[in-house]
């Protein structure tokens, strides 16, 4: 029986990668995303796969595409005009937002305009309570006046965010039944569909930014059946969300807020299905691409998912400055941090390096396309951990000369220092941003990455990844076969599936089930009818979730649930569930406090595809061959050396190759340090291990930092405190420090001197922090303070 053959897309904002999967054999192509028309890119690849395989396009069974359309549309303000239609009283709501601020001793910071103007923000009468009882009638005449304002002001887009729709989705439904019957073909999207979650503020963004990209994405969803088909091919296209589901053409259109983030998804879902064949329960995943850098922890072989993260962050990626988005998403945290991420010295002699990127167009310099900054990908062919002849395939050949320069100009020359150096300066920084966003990111999860394996994907993770897994104490990296592609590979992982979320706020001792079990009836109809669009047959995987607070808290922790209908007797295993869950991540519980339930969710699912990893048919020879590159400045070294350059595919099962070494294959290149010894597996992976007691730090004496050292010790005191006041607002029961930031945190001396505070928090605590610590240290010895 001949195999099928698979097509998984990835446009990504840099490249989009391509990837043929027929049986064990695969191909792969990485071209430039064509900003412009991004479907361009979209066919250049698969016209790419489809020469490499010699195979015509009626041959492919499925393709299925993750794309950043969505998410660029909602940084670029990019889409359709928008009107929300909200209950009266509640206009500004969306604009209200937060209390807090993101960044308190930045006078300028401010959160960006919400997707829709207040001008085009309309109320109408009607009211229903938190449990769907109906306060006050839907007053239609209210709707019919907004019917002439959506005609005269040339509305494309209309989103209904009423008070608590979520309970009760009659008058949403009937605001929309009265839209249609004037404008039959105009975008609607209801709250009560979108997002049907309890918060106000984020329900309502979620649906404006549904709103705002649907007729844009359901545009372009239909450019690419047409050019699909216009070519020959006659199998589905399903769509990856940032969920880590596929669905079809049909439900991204009516939920195109979904495909947010769907690309890191995939490379998450690789991640994770690596971890689970070698055996590896613990792991932190690590995608670097051209734009940005993504860090997820997996455990127990379990994507961890979110039911809230935020788009177009204002200022540099700050947790807090963004638009809330709240529907099922892989939980990672992301930064500015990729190959087109920008470096610059500012007035103060410091390097920044993102999130500002480069991008496809024009580029980092070295791709000879009229870039002007230096990014990362010029600093490390600077150091010649790059084969100019060979990036991305071979389908570009980069400009060492434009690379060296711009380092110079940008970084070299505003600091006094050599060229090699400002690039080893500018790798050394975004290797630390990365560190420190991990950090962070495990401490707001309560889990501890020294102990985890980290596994190196995308394009640029792999000339990175030694070094920001030693920053964090991991003495365990895994580079995947196809490494430079690994997203999309991750979606041919993907099962067909769609998550379900209803809020229904209860008690755990009041709990009804009864009520519950109904709800979950009606959910799991809208689940299974929906995967049954893409998957007409097999079997499907019903799993159900709570999420659950002690009642104060504001943070809810995701149970399992039992897959049969609840009963009384189930409420003990659900308390000790949730129980077990909050004392893994905080280290205990607290004993006679009461649990709340906001959300229900239930995922329908078709069996992944487990087998695409099949052996690599890696060779078993003990020997193999390279060649040397001169000069190379390889990480914490001080001086240029001579490094061995090897091919991917001379490694065999029964060779060790010990750093430095630089390894090269079509979509990325490895750095393996001094300190560190690799070996491939029968899957085609590159694992990596730090030897124990190995010494590699060439620096100069700790009594004579260079400012860029300084600047390291800097950034991570700041991630030291940043990450205490994160582990503070997670476990608080006061709504002031969760939502005002009512806290401060902050590093001393041994003298009771500051030396560091949290950007997060309340400047009028820091002055009665310093007088507290003094106090204790007059007061308590030091040999009687622990940690």
């Amino acid at each position: 029986m001949k195999s099928p053959a698979r097509i998984a897309i990835d446009i990504g904002g840099t490249f989009t990668d391509a990837v043929l999967q027929i049986g064990a054999s695969r191909y792969t192509s990485k071209v430039l995303t064509t900003a412009s028309d991004p479907a361009e890119g979209f066919m250049q690849g698969i016209d790419d796969l489809l020469q490499q395989a010699a195979i015509q396009p009626s041959e492919i069974s499925l393709i299925t595409h993750g794309t950043t359309l969505a998410t660029n549309a909602l940084i670029e303000r990019r889409g359709a005009k928008t009107a929300l239609i909200v209950t009266e009283g509640h206009r500004d709501s969306l604009e209200i937002g937060y209390e807090n601020r993101f960044d308190q001793y930045n006078f300028d910071a401010d959160r960006k305009p919400p997707l829709v103007t207040r001008a085009h923000r309309w109320a109408v009468s009607e009211r229903i309570d938190y449990q769907g009882r109906i306060l006050t009638e839907l007053d239609e005449s209210s709707v019919t006046k907004l019917l002439d304002q959506i005609d005269s002001q040339s509305v494309e887009s209309v989103a209904v965010g009423l008070l608590h729709a979520y309970a009760n989705p009659a008058h949403e439904q009937r605001i929309r039944e009265m839209i249609k019957d004037e404008f039959p073909d105009i975008a609607i999207s209801l709250s009560s569909e979108v997002c049907p979650e309890i918060r106000e503020y984020e329900r309502q963004s979620t649906t404006c930014a549904n709103a705002f990209v649907q007729p844009l994405i359901a545009g372009y969803l239909l450019k690419v059946r047409e050019r699909l088909q216009s070519t020959g091919f006659t199998c589905a296209c399903l769509l990856m969300t940032s969920g880590g589901h596929q669905v079809t053409i049909e439900t991204a259109a009516s939920f195109p807020v979904r495909l947010v983030e769907s690309g890191p998804a995939g490379g998450a879902i690789l991640a994770a299905h690596i971890a689970k064949a070698l055996g590896e329960p613990s792991v932190v995943s690590f995608d670097m691409g051209g734009t940005t850098a993504k860090i997820c922890l997996i455990d127990n072989f379990e994507l961890p998912l979110s039911r809230t993260f935020e788009v177009d962050r204002a200022h540099r990626f700050m947790k807090g400055s963004g638009m809330p988005i709240k529907i099922p998403v892989v939980d990672m945290v992301e930064i500015g941090a990729g190959g087109g991420s920008l470096a610059k010295v500012d007035g103060l002699g410091r390097i920044h390096v993102g999130p500002e990127s480069a991008g496809s167009e024009p580029g980092p310099a070295c791709y000879g396309s009229g870039g002007k900054n230096a990014a990362v990908t010029d600093a490390n062919l600077a150091l010649k951990r790059l084969d100019p002849e060979k990036f991305a395939g071979g389908s570009m050949v980069l400009d060492s000369e434009s690379a060296i320069q711009v380092v110079k100009k940008a970084v070299g020359d505003p600091l006094g220092v050599t060229t090699t150096e400002a690039a080893q300066a500018i790798i050394e920084i975004v290797d630390e941003n990365m560190a420190s966003a991990a950090r962070v990111h495990a401490v707001e999860k309560g889990v501890d990455v020294k102990e985890r394996t980290l596994i190196a994907f995308g394009g640029g993770a792999p000339l990175h990844a030694m070094s920001v897994a030693r920053k964090l104490g991991i003495s365990r990296v895994i580079v995947p076969r196809d490494a430079g592609v690994g997203s999309a590979v991750g979606f041919l992982l993907a099962p067909i599936a769609f998550e379900v979320v209803r809020s229904r706020f209860t008690t755990l001792a009041n709990l009804d089930t009864h009520a519950i079990n109904s709800l979950f009836e009606d959910m799991e109809k809208e689940a299974i009818s929906t995967v049954r669009l893409g998957s007409k047959e097999g079997a499907l995987c019903i799993r159900r979730h709570a999420y659950i607070r002690y009642a104060g808290q504001g943070h809810e922790i995701k149970v399992e649930l039992p897959r049969w209908p609840l009963n009384k007797q189930d409420r003990d295993s659900i308390q000790n569930a949730f129980m077990h869950a909050y004392e893994s991540q905080y280290g205990r519980g607290i004993p006679g406090v009461p649990l709340e339930i906001l959300t229900w969710s239930l995922t329908a699912s078709t069996e992944p595809d487990e087998h695409i990893r099949s052996d690599a048919g890696i060779s078993t020879d003990a020997e193999f061959v390279s060649e040397e590159r001169s000069e190379v400045r390889m990480p914490d070294r001080v001086n240029s050396e001579n490094c061995p350059v090897i091919e991917r595919h001379a490694i065999t099962l029964h060779t060790e190759v010990k750093g430095p070494a630089i390894i090269t294959e079509n979509q990325t290149t490895l750095i393996l340090p001094q300190g560190w010894t690799l070996r491939a597996n029968q899957f085609g992976d590159l694992r990596s291990t730090e030897i124990s007691g190995c010494t590699t730090n060439e620096s100069a004496p700790k009594k004579n930092l260079t400012p860029i050292k300084k600047q390291v010790i800097w950034d991570r005191l700041i991630s030291i405190v940043e990450e205490q006041a994160q582990a503070l607002i997670r476990t608080a029961f006061s709504t002031t420090v969760r939502e005002a930031g009512d806290l401060s945190a902050g590093i001393f001396d041994l003298s009771g001197k500051m030396l560091a505070q949290a950007v997060t928090g309340t400047p009028g605590h820091v002055n009665a922090m310093a007088t507290s610590v003094g106090y204790f240290l007059e007061t308590l010895s030091l040999e009687k303070m622990r940690p």
